[in-house]
């Protein structure tokens, strides 16, 4: 059996390679196991199953994290897009489908972070 730990971090890099963290270990601190249960669980466990392409998981993830209002991750999530292939106009399609369905003010936030994330160099 694969490391499930070796996969997700794997996944990760290659889904958001400027942001492989650099200790998944944890150091003893308070909540410290949560980056590595995230990256066991979603990248490792989620993110590798075959079944559905990235790009697909990423519409997916986009729509989710957008009812949920969870723009700190729909932040990293666009980023995570551009390099599934999305682009913006299909990013910005994402969002106008998800008023409709989750609310026009978790759209409106989620427009508001994916500016200002594919407006960044």
């Amino acid at each position: 059996m694969t490391d499930v730990r070796e996969v997700g971090l794997q996944v990760f890099r290659e889904l958001l390679p400027e942001a492989v963290p650099e200790n998944v270990e944890g150091d003893g601190s308070f909540g410290d196991e949560l980056l590595g249960i995230g990256i066991d669980n979603i990248f490792g466990r989620l993110w590798s199953r075959d079944g559905l392409s990235r790009r697909d998981r990423s519409l997916v993830t986009m729509g989710i994290l957008i009812a949920l209002r969870a723009t700190d991750e729909f932040e990293a999530h666009v980023m995570i897009a551009r390099n599934n292939g999305l682009t913006e106009d299909e990013i910005a399609e994402v969002i106008y489908h998800a008023s409709g369905y989750a609310g026009f003010p978790n759209a409106n936030s989620a427009m508001k972070v994916a500016k200002r994330v594919l407006e960044e160099p």
